[in-house]
């Protein structure tokens, strides 16, 4: 995929929205928060140990750059990330069974790796934009990506494949995940809180720490494995944490309501100092996690986007 290709595609797009803050009743806000907190506590309770091997910084920076060329929101780009993960998971699990089911046997462990490997090798980049094309089509603020337009964009980067190819990627992902594509993504769980934010104090400059949350969200995504990896550093204070360290932080690596509060922070210490202890505060209130752990988040993130040597 050569870049200089990829800058010739052109697709006329709307201008992207932004959310409209302080529209929303009280009720429905408690109802909405409620409901990811219970899904976030849900999604922590099943994690593994490859949660989140997808999000390496090329498979992210890959999803980005798809969703700018094709004009579509930020939020489209973290669900189709979600979806991918997912999808791989699941997937990854059925060719595994498949090969278990036609009488293969332990010596032929390498042979099943390096089929499944080359299997998902030429259907992986296919896989990405179907995940953003099914994502496109669950967000209310995107132009829908569908098959002539994904084809476009193909033949512009000079992709080989045909249109049958890309709707049976399209299927294959929304078959194996049995059509349940409602997952959360970390951007709905920062404008859920800024939201509420600005409902408990309309002092809160809610507009312009959004501004601010996309970029260091998007920054956090593109960074991931380093700024958890000192998050985990500065936690156990090893230089070199264990395995079964590295097993247990997991849970924080998945935690979307403390990565939510996490880049709030963030943003309102860059927008104006004088006032992000207060946000803070207000952070840590509305969602049980202590002031001090946002903090750390914070201070170790704002270490890297100043390139401050943290740990």
């Amino acid at each position: 995929m050569a870049e200089n290709n990829v800058t010739m595609f052109s697709f006329h797009t709307r201008k992207p929205m932004n959310p409209r803050f302080g529209e929303v009743s009280l009720d429905i806000l408690t109802d909405i928060l409620s409901n990811l907190n219970n899904r976030n506590k849900s999604n922590l309770e099943r994690v593994s140990d490859f949660c989140g091997c997808l999000k390496e910084r090329r498979i992210v920076e890959c999803v980005f750059h798809l969703c700018e060329e094709l004009g579509l929101n930020p939020a489209v780009g973290y669900h189709a990330i979600e979806i991918l993960e997912r999808f791989m998971a699941k997937y990854i699990e059925h060719l595994i069974r498949n090969q278990k089911g036609q009488g293969a046997s332990s010596e032929d462990t390498g042979k099943i790796e390096e089929l499944i490997f080359q299997t998902l090798k030429k259907k992986f980049f296919l896989s990405i934009l179907s995940s953003v094309q099914i994502a496109s089509k669950l967000d209310l603020y995107s132009n829908v990506v569908n098959n002539d337009i994904a084809m476009r964009f193909l033949q512009a980067v000079g992709y080989p494949s045909s249109k049958e190819q890309l709707l049976e990627s399209e299927i294959l992902v929304l078959k194996t995940l049995n059509f349940d594509l409602n997952v959360p993504n970390p951007l709905t769980y920062v404008e859920t809180l800024l939201e509420v934010l600005g409902h408990n104090d309309a002092a809160v400059p809610v507009a312009q720490l959004h501004h601010l949350c996309v970029r260091v969200l998007q920054f956090i995504y593109l960074q991931r494995e380093t700024i958890y990896n000192s998050l985990l550093k500065s936690a156990t204070g090893c230089s070199s944490p264990s395995l079964e360290q590295r097993a247990k932080f997991v849970c924080v690596t998945e935690d979307f309501m403390l990565l939510g509060v996490g880049v709030i922070a963030v943003s309102a210490f860059i927008h104006h100092i004088s006032t992000w202890e207060k946000v803070v505060e207000e952070l840590s209130g509305i969602t049980g996690i202590s002031g001090q752990s946002i903090m750390e988040f914070a201070y170790v993130t704002l270490m890297h986007i100043t390139k401050t040597k943290s740990v």
